[in-house]
């Protein structure tokens, strides 16, 4: 009786050691989250004419798979809405040494991007006062926060001429006091190489256009790969153009199943993003996307035209995630899918095209074979009428996307998830769509989330217990109509 005791603590002891060393594995395999500091001018700040490097960083980042934010005191449009930064418009090296204190302890973040040296001119001879405000700048974040990493670049070039004609002599000062400073974290960054201001610049010569923002961007990039630890995973999704519009190709973000014999075709999910039909971008769900995948599916995140980059409106976002269906459809072969397995998901304007495209009625092409086989619809936008949200032109033509109002026999079966404290979607709305679905014989699971706001969780902050819960529950419902295994 004794050596069986002792036998069963050996092995409750055995048992313990392989859990604390399985949970010490899983804690440390986790990607720490890190904040990004932008410092600088307008460079960095970006403005209505020209592009700041902020967004392209964020996608580069973002699609690398690293758990970040940027912080800061301004906030510059763009896609996703706005990014954090401390770029101040028209302001100089020497403002920055000014306020940096205040700044920083504002906003102490793990990087600091410091791109500054314009706002000079070479009248001024302000080399040397550049380099003793930025190694001010350092110091006095350093004393802060020594612990923190600080990437200065050596600036970008401009036409601009006389005035910037200093620029090429700054950035020798600059690489030598980096060097000076003898310390692994403070890292040179060369901006200025192969930046050519006639290709990468505006009218203005001196703030980036698209194309120099991005190299701006991907420079930045490279160098933070340098310094930080491998992410937990990195998307490498397929890019697939789907049709074109004025501002060129759009593309399907196409997730592979990881794996996948030949001849197999597998189940799709194609999600919409949300953004109230003006903001947001494809990445929003790269997470679900290389999740589903990794269960077989062919799973896919849709750009789409938005009021914010294309001056559209939502009808014409609306055209294009019917026609996003339409291309899955036509090249099921191609994507390797099964075209009677496809399911069209979103998040609240996403949600709402999500949704168009199972609902609408088939009068407008007289194609029926062009809806999807069920929804995923996590608090989408359903009502589009006087009394729902939308835009104004939306609201006097909601009858005719209005997925509250459009509702027939042929839609398919439907997942609603809401949180009952969502400002835009009541919950009386929910329970009228699925009683309406319910007429026509059509299956809606209604999952309501007790407390729950718009959105539910955002893909830009850390995720909550509730961005697993809709996991689950979507898991469920594939499964139930046959699209997951069990």
């Amino acid at each position: 009786m004794k050596k069986l005791f002792l036998l069963i603590l050996l092995v409750l002891n055995i048992f313990a050691v392989n859990s604390s060393i399985q949970l010490f594995k899983e804690k440390n395999s986790k990607h720490t989250r890190f904040t990004v500091l932008g410092l600088g001018d307008s460079i960095t700040e970006g403005g209505k004419n020209f592009h700041s490097y902020l967004y392209d960083l964020w996608e580069m980042l973002y699609s690398a798979g690293y758990d970040f934010e940027f912080i800061g005191p301004h906030a510059s449009k763009c896609r996703i809405g706005a990014i954090n930064n401390a770029g101040y418009s028209g302001k100089n090296a020497e403002f920055l040494e000014a306020h940096i204190d205040s700044i920083y302890r504002l906003y102490p973040a793990d990087i600091v991007l410091l791109h500054s040296g314009h706002n000079h001119s070479e009248a001024e001879n302000p080399v040397a006062g550049i380099i003793t405000s930025q190694e001010s700048i350092i110091r006095i974040i350093k004393i802060i926060n020594p612990n923190v990493r600080i990437l200065v670049a050596q600036v970008i070039t401009s036409g601009k001429l006389p005035k910037y004609s200093y620029l090429k002599d700054l950035n020798k000062g600059i690489a030598k006091m980096v060097k000076r400073q003898k310390s692994k974290n403070v890292i040179l960054v060369d901006q200025a190489k192969g930046f050519d201001w006639q290709k990468y610049t505006i009218a203005d010569k001196v703030h980036p256009n698209p194309e120099g923002a991005k190299r701006m961007a991907c420079v930045w990039f490279k160098s933070l790969k340098k310094i930080l630890p491998p992410a937990s995973q990195t998307y490498r999704p397929e890019l697939v153009s789907y049709k074109q519009v004025k501002r060129g190709n759009l593309y399907l973000h196409v997730f592979k199943p990881v794996s996948s014999k030949k001849g197999i075709k597998h189940p799709c999910i194609i999600y919409f993003f949300g953004g109230g039909w003006a903001t947001g971008s494809p990445l929003q769900f790269y997470r679900e996307c290389a999740y589903y995948a990794s269960k077989g599916m062919v799973a896919i995140t849709a750009d789409y035209r938005i009021s914010s980059v294309d001056q559209t409106t939502p009808f014409e976002s609306v055209e294009d995630a019917r026609d996003a269906i339409r291309y899955i459809r036509d090249h099921s072969m191609q994507l390797n899918l099964d075209a009677n397995k496809i399911v069209a998901a979103g998040a609240s304007a996403g949600g709402h095209l999500a949704a168009v495209t199972g609902i609408l009625s088939n009068s407008i092409d007289n194609k029926s074979s062009y809806k999807p086989n069920l929804l995923v619809l996590y608090y989408p936008v359903i009502d589009n009428s006087p009394d729902g949200f939308g835009t104004k032109e939306l609201k006097k033509r909601y009858q005719e996307i209005s997925p509250l109002h459009n509702i027939d026999n042929y839609v398919p079966p439907t997942l609603f998830i809401l949180g009952t404290k969502d400002p835009l979607i009541s919950v009386s709305t929910a329970e009228t769509f699925k009683s309406k679905l319910k007429e026509c014989g059509v299956a809606c699971d209604l999952i309501l989330y007790k407390g729950a706001g718009h959105p539910i969780f955002s893909y830009t902050k850390p995720l909550t217990s509730d961005f697993y819960k809709i996991r689950i529950d979507t898991d469920n419902f594939l499964k139930k109509q046959g699209y997951l295994k069990k």
